[in-house]
């Protein structure tokens, strides 16, 4: 079997000597978060999906949060400083990122955009993210993640 070619995220990890595991899932197009964590049986409270946002400046932001849950934009907006903050659309995020939907990780995107994830993550000593491609999940420390990418980590979901 040939081995998988290395991504963004990967290498970005590598480089900043960050620990992390990979798992892969056969699936050959989009699929939503709760279904990625449940194919590779994972806790989707653990599982986080990476969400690029604008805001009313035209600054690009990250956002982290568990799969299951949805960005709370006023939340999100006061976190980064926006008067507020709107999903960007599923066709500027390749361009933006390099990635595309459904495997867009908050690692290794063509710029480094403030990022913020949600204070859930901190829970656990280990949590998922995309790998950089659709079917690759990282799972690494939070607090080497947060770490790395310079995150704010703060509550930015709906109650």
């Amino acid at each position: 079997m040939a081995k998988e070619a290395k991504t963004n995220a990967m290498r970005f990890l590598e480089k900043n000597k960050i620990a992390y595991t990979e798992e892969t899932y056969d699936e050959k197009e989009f699929t939503d978060g709760v279904h990625s964590a449940e194919i590779l049986g994972h806790d989707p409270d653990r599982s986080f999906k990476t969400l690029v946002a604008v805001g009313k400046s035209g600054e690009h932001y990250v956002f982290v949060i568990p799969v299951a849950l949805e960005v709370d934009f006023k939340k999100a907006a006061k976190a980064v400083g926006e008067k507020n903050v709107e999903l960007i659309h599923v066709n500027d995020l390749t361009k933006l990122t390099g990635y595309i939907r459904g495997g867009c990780s908050p690692l290794g995107m063509k710029k480094n955009f403030k990022t913020v994830i949600h204070s859930s993550c901190l829970d656990y000593d280990k949590i998922y993210i995309s790998g950089g491609r659709v079917g690759l999940t990282l799972e690494l420390d939070p607090k080497d993640l947060v770490k790395v990418i310079r995150a704010e980590v703060t509550d930015i979901v709906m109650d």
